[in-house]
């Protein structure tokens, strides 16, 4: 049997590629099913008015942002902690004690 080639790390180039075409990805995605949501709500519920189109479309849009953002700075999670480099890692306290 031959055993697989060990893969090979990718460059940071590629790493922020590969994120950069997630998120545009991710916009033309939220953004559609924003626009669609909108163009419906308009028809059904708005009496062909634009301003249901614009802001489903814009709520797409800034959901994408807001992942994308996290994506390339994940400091902004929420709960999320950035230790220095060689600081101890503080041990979780045990969700089960024996008494």
């Amino acid at each position: 049997m031959s055993t697989p080639a060990p893969a090979k790390p990718l460059s940071s180039e590629n790493i922020v590629a590969q994120k950069y075409d997630r998120c545009l990805a991710d916009l033309l995605v939220k953004s559609g099913v924003g626009f669609s949501v909108g163009v419906i709500a308009s028809v059904v519920l708005f009496k062909r008015r634009a301003w249901p189109i614009a802001l489903s479309t814009g709520f797409g849009a800034g959901a994408a942002y807001a992942d994308c953002d996290r994506s390339f700075n994940p400091a902004r999670i929420p709960g999320v902690r950035v230790l220095p480099a060689g600081a101890a890692v503080p041990a979780a306290p045990d969700a089960k004690r024996e008494v």
